[in-house]
């Protein structure tokens, strides 16, 4: 069984993490799984937590527990977490060892233009207190191994930055993801079909 690693997606809110989460996890040799921070917010395991710094900070230690016991069992963990402060990302990656952190750095004007939930639209408003990137921080991180702009590449384009990162750090090596997944996604990014 290969040793599994953490890849730690990072960025403001809408800037496309999910969408390389996705992207990722279609090219990458199975097992993979993805921890989507809203989804776990959502769950009776993050419903009771807010967002002050210490609930973000106890929100991404649940994350980094359930990477943990994933790589552990040699499957690559994706987290998709905004995660924002620097200082809390550079704990998990102490401790989780096998990390590789990828900053999606699309700009804070195209998240608010895309704002596909309304979220954005609320927080500038003031309805929504405490939100990343209007009245609470974003700690862009200093040397992540990977930095994609979302509003720049599509997350197909993205992913293959990724990849190409995680080929060189020989966490994976080249063409050891899924080969008919990413023909397929070849093919229909070609108008061509396939059954």
């Amino acid at each position: 069984m290969s040793p599994g690693f953490t890849i730690w997606i990072t960025g403001l809110p809408g800037s496309g993490k999910m969408a390389l989460a996705q992207a990722l996890a279609e090219r990458l040799p199975k097992p993979v799984e993805i921890i989507d921070s809203g989804k776990l917010r959502a769950s009776p395991l993050g419903a009771s937590l807010g967002f002050s710094r210490e609930d973000r900070d106890l929100n991404c230690g649940r994350h980094a527990f359930a990477a943990r016991l994933l790589t552990r069992h040699g499957v690559i963990g994706i987290v998709k977490a905004v995660s924002p402060y620097k200082a809390t990302r550079d704990a998990i990656r102490a401790d989780l060892g096998r990390f590789v952190e990828v900053h999606v750095s699309t700009s804070r004007e195209v998240c608010i233009d895309r704002d596909p939930k309304g979220v954005w639209a609320k927080a500038l408003a003031g309805e929504i207190r405490s939100f990343t990137g209007v009245d609470d921080p974003y700690e862009e991180p200093t040397h992540p191994e990977a930095r994609v702009d979302l509003g720049v590449l599509n997350p197909v384009e993205a992913a293959e930055v990724v990849l190409e990162a995680l080929n060189r750090l020989g966490y994976v090596s080249e063409g050891s993801g899924d080969e008919e997944a990413v023909i397929q996604q070849r093919l229909e990014q070609g108008g061509f079909t396939t059954t």
